[in-house]
């Protein structure tokens, strides 16, 4: 395997590790403009009651776990988060499948983060994250090391088919670790107080991801505790925008930064650049799904005293949790009658109520086409 570049020198092995240097003046635009975005958005919540809260927080969550894996190319099923997400927030589970594990322990993992942003970390904390993200011990068909720091072999970020593989990064050598991870700590704790609190957070991401001190599962760890810090700056254990989802978009971009500043002398104004315009789009992209919980509430407060079945309550819940515009296709009989496992003629008659009592209205079309939207919903 080979280097980028022969000449190349990793961060963690100039002289001045782990003291990160950064342009303030290059900085100071692009973190107001975030600070900014993210006083609209935490006023706009604060007007949310404690269920839509418990909503969003729902939604934030399954949107954080189910991206933040798939940046690390695992595909978790939506609905198997939903579930696990749900069964710790107190929320119905009716109708969604038995938990996933690995989707349990990631649910765990990001709820400890930000409900405990104040609580100290510690190495049996990290630790513990890691275990509850592979509780069978593999990742995938891998048998990987759990509960502790990686072993003996050099971590390394690498591409290319086999023969030809080129070293994108290499993390600080196994005999360093528990030295690097004490400091880590200690910066958490006390060499971290000072800087402003976004930063922190930017900061905190790529000083864990840079030591990689687990054999798998730093990325989402990284991930978490980035929340973590975000948590601590903004004194709220509920998050309100997904950081992973806009970093999967930018999924690219990301690890072409990381690269970058991984590679170089300690100067990270070019990742923290990154990492707040990031920020920033990931909070402005927040609006739609927070404003889609505060319609389902507002629904629920209108039609919430109606007489309605349980399969009638499931079915609306999906339509309010659906894409803009709802189902494609809109919601037919038998498409009802397969949510709710009732027969079509039942269906049938569940819509027709609903229509009566302006729940639904039907599209236009006729006779075996004939589809159904929310009436609310244009």
């Amino acid at each position: 395997m080979k280097r980028l570049s022969d000449a190349m020198q990793y961060v963690w092995q100039y002289k001045d590790w782990p003291n990160f240097r950064w342009d303030n003046n290059r900085l100071i635009k692009a973190l107001g403009n975030t600070r900014f975005y993210q006083g609209k958005l935490l006023s706009k919540v604060n007007a949310l009651g404690i269920e839509i809260n418990r909503e969003t927080q729902a939604k934030i969550l399954t949107e954080e776990a189910v991206k933040t894996s798939a940046i690390e190319g695992e595909i978790l099923d939506r609905d198997s988060v939903r579930s696990s997400v749900a069964r710790r927030l107190g929320l119905p589970t009716a109708g969604l499948p038995p938990i996933n594990r690995h989707a349990d322990g990631l649910i765990e993992v990001l709820l400890d983060a930000t409900s405990g942003y104040d609580k100290p970390l510690t190495a049996h904390r990290l630790k513990a994250w890691q275990s509850a993200l592979f509780p069978t011990g593999y990742s995938g068909m891998r048998k990987i090391r759990t509960g502790e720091w990686r072993g003996s072999e050099p971590m390394q970020v690498v591409s290319g088919p086999i023969g030809r593989e080129k070293i994108h990064y290499e993390a600080p050598p196994v005999e360093r670790l528990e030295d690097e991870m004490k400091q880590f700590i200690a910066w958490w704790h006390e060499g971290s107080v000072q800087i402003e609190g976004i930063l922190r957070a930017g900061i905190s991401h790529f000083y864990f991801v840079s030591i990689h001190p687990f054999e798998d599962g730093n990325g989402r760890i990284a991930r978490a505790l980035t929340d973590m810090a975000l948590a601590r700056d903004e004194e709220l254990t509920i998050r309100f925008y997904s950081l992973s989802s806009q970093i999967m978009l930018e999924r690219d971009e990301y690890y072409k930064i990381l690269e970058h500043s991984q590679s170089g002398n300690g100067d990270i104004t070019k990742w923290l650049l990154w990492f707040l315009g990031c920020l920033g789009r990931a909070i402005k992209n927040s609006g739609a799904l927070v404003a889609g919980v505060t319609a389902k509430a507002i629904f629920w407060q209108k039609y919430g005293q109606m007489s309605l079945n349980r399969q009638q309550r499931k079915v609306i819940n999906r339509l309010l949790d659906a894409e803009p515009g709802g189902f494609e296709g809109g919601l037919t009989t038998r498409k009802y009658a397969n949510m709710t496992k009732v027969s079509r003629a039942t269906a049938y008659r569940e819509i027709s109520d609903l229509v009566i009592k302006g729940i639904l209205t039907a599209n236009p079309g006729k006779g075996r086409s004939v589809s159904y939207r929310l009436t609310h919903v244009s």
